[in-house]
C-alpha cells in the first residue's frame, strides 16, 4: 500500500493550502457535477411546460432522500476509514469499505421495490398538485429505478475520498454526468419524449456513472472492494451511524424541508413551486463548490485527528472557511443583480421569474454564512463528534427551516416562503459558530 503511505505523508506534512487544493479540486468538480443531473433535467424541461419544471422540482425531494443514504453510508465508513489510515490500521480500513458498499447497495434497492410499490401516495406527500402529478409520477417512477445505483455512487465516491484518492473518484462521477448532458437534450428535445426522456436520461447515466466509480475504485491503490471482507458487526454499524448519521441529518432534513417547502409554496399556484424549485437547483449547484471544498478538507482533517495533529485540523479548517466565504461572497453579489436573467434561464414564464426572482434576491442574502456552517459540520462529522455534528447538519433545514416555513408565510404571504431559508441560514450560523469553538477548546485540552 505504497500509496497509502504517500498520501498519508502527503495529508499530514505537505503545506495546508496545497493539500486542501489538491483535494478540494476534484472534490468540487464531482460535487457540481453531482447537481448537474438535477440542474439539466430542470434547463431542458424548462422547454416543455411549467408543471414538467414543477414536477422535478417536487421528485428533488425523494433523489434528496436518496443521496442522503449514499452519504450516509460514504461518510460513515469513509471518516472510519480516514482515521484508520491515518493510525495505519489498513485491515480494518478494508472491511469497513466493503461493509458500507454493500449497505448502501441493499439500502438503495429497498428504496427502489418501496417507491414503486407506493408511487402514487408518495407523489402526493411529496407535494405534487392535482395538475403535477401526472408529471411528477412519470419522472419519479424512472428515477426510482435507479435508486441502488445513485446510493452506491455516492457511496463509492467518498470511500475513495477519505483515502484521499479523489482524481479517482471525479471520474467516476464525470462519466456519468458528462453522459446525461448528452442524453438529457437528445431524449427530451430530439426525441420528444418530454419529462420521460429526462428521467431515462437520469437513470442511464446514474447506472453508467456507477459502474465506472466502481471500475475507477479497482485502480491504482484504492481500497479494493471484496465480498469476503464484508463485516455486518455492530462495532462497524455503530462507526457508520456516528459517522454518517449527520450527513443523513443533513440530507434528510434537506428533503423534508423541500417537501414542505413545495406544500407552502403550492399555496401560491403552480408557478410558486415552479420558481421555488428553480432557486433550491440554483443554490445547490452554488453550495456544491463550498460543499466540495469542505469533503477535500475532511481527509486531511481525518489524517491529521487521527495522527494527533490537532494545530493543523484547526489550520486546514479556517483557511476553507475563508475561501467559501470569499467565494459565496461574490456568488451573492452576482446572484442580487441578475436574478431575473438567471430565473429566465431556467423558465421563461413571467410569473415564475416574478417568484423565482425574488427568493433568489433573499436566498443570496445568507450565502457567506454558509461556508461556516457547512465546514463546522464536516469537522464534527470527521473528528466523530456525532451529537454536535447532528445539531449543525439539523439546523439549515430541520432546526430552523421547517418551523420559519410554517410561521413566516403566516405573516407575510409568498414573501415568507421567499426569505424562509435566509433567516434560518443566519440562526444556524449563531449555532455553528460556539460548536466550532468548543471542538477545538477541546483538542487543546487533549494535547495536553
Amino acid at each position: 500500500m505504497k500509496k497509502s503511505r504517500d498520501n498519508y505523508t502527503f495529508l499530514t506534512h505537505a503545506p495546508v493550502h496545497r493539500v486542501i487544493f489538491t483535494m478540494a479540486i476534484p472534490t468540487i468538480i464531482s460535487m457540481l457535477s453531482t447537481s448537474m443531473y438535477n440542474l439539466a433535467d430542470t434547463y431542458f424541461v424548462g422547454s416543455i411546460n411549467t408543471q414538467s419544471v414543477a414536477a422535478v422540482g417536487v421528485s428533488f425531494a425523494m433523489m434528496a432522500v436518496i443521496q442522503a443514504v449514499g452519504f450516509f453510508y460514504g461518510h460513515g465508513a469513509g471518516n472510519y476509514i480516514s482515521r484508520m489510515l491515518g493510525a495505519k490500521e489498513v485491515e480494518k480500513a478494508k472491511k469497513m469499505a466493503a461493509t458500507g458498499f454493500i449497505l448502501s447497495f441493499l439500502t438503495g434497492l429497498f428504496i427502489a421495490i418501496l417507491g414503486q410499490l407506493f408511487l402514487t401516495p408518495l407523489c402526493v406527500l411529496l407535494g405534487s398538485t392535482p395538475t403535477i402529478q401526472p408529471y411528477t409520477e412519470r419522472y419519479l417512477g424512472i428515477i426510482l429505478l435507479g435508486a441502488p445505483f445513485m446510493t452506491t455512487s455516492l457511496t463509492l465516491n467518498n470511500l475513495m475520498r477519505f483515502q484521499g484518492n479523489t482524481m479517482y473518484a471525479m471520474k467516476g462521477i464525470m462519466s456519468g454526468v458528462l453522459l446525461n448532458l448528452i442524453l438529457a437534450p437528445l431524449l427530451i428535445l430530439y426525441f420528444a419524449m418530454g419529462i420521460t426522456g429526462a428521467a431515462i436520461a437520469t437513470l442511464i447515466s446514474q447506472c453508467f456513472g456507477c459502474a465506472m466509480l466502481f471500475w475507477m475504485s479497482h485502480k491504482g491503490q484504492n481500497i479494493r472492494i471484496h465480498l469476503h471482507n464484508f463485516t455486518p458487526t455492530r462495532a462497524y454499524f455503530k462507526e457508520i451511524i456516528f459517522g454518517g448519521t449527520p450527513s443523513l441529518s443533513r440530507q434528510g432534513l434537506g428533503s423534508i424541508a423541500t417537501l414542505v417547502l413545495n406544500v407552502a409554496a403550492g399555496a401560491y399556484g403552480d408557478a410558486a413551486i415552479a420558481g421555488m424549485s428553480i432557486v433550491t437547483r440554483i443554490s445547490f449547484f452554488t453550495y456544491a463548490v463550498v460543499i466540495g471544498l469542505g469533503q477535500g478538507f475532511q481527509p486531511l482533517c481525518g489524517f491529521c485527528y487521527g495522527a494527533k495533529l490537532y494545530g493543523r485540523v484547526k489550520e486546514a479548517f479556517f483557511f476553507c472557511i475563508k475561501c467559501g466565504t470569499v467565494f459565496l461572497a461574490v456568488c451573492a453579489v452576482f446572484g442580487f443583480l441578475f436574478s431575473e436573467p438567471i430565473i429566465e434561464l431556467f423558465r421563461d414564464d413571467a410569473s415564475v421569474v416574478a417568484v423565482g426572482s425574488v427568493a433568489l434576491k433573499w436566498q443570496v442574502i445568507s450565502f457567506p454564512l454558509v461556508a461556516t456552517i457547512v465546514l463546522t459540520n464536516m469537522l464534527m462529522q470527521t473528528i466523530r463528534k456525532p451529537v454536535r455534528a447532528n445539531i449543525v447538519a439539523a439546523a439549515r433545514s430541520g432546526l430552523f427551516f421547517i418551523p420559519l416555513i410554517f410561521i413566516l408565510p403566516h405573516f407575510f404571504g409568498l414573501l415568507g416562503v421567499e426569505m424562509c431559508q435566509a433567516w434560518a441560514d443566519i440562526c444556524s450560523f449563531l449555532v455553528a459558530v460556539p460548536i466550532a469553538w468548543s471542538a477545538f477548546r477541546d483538542m487543546k485540552f487533549q494535547k495536553r
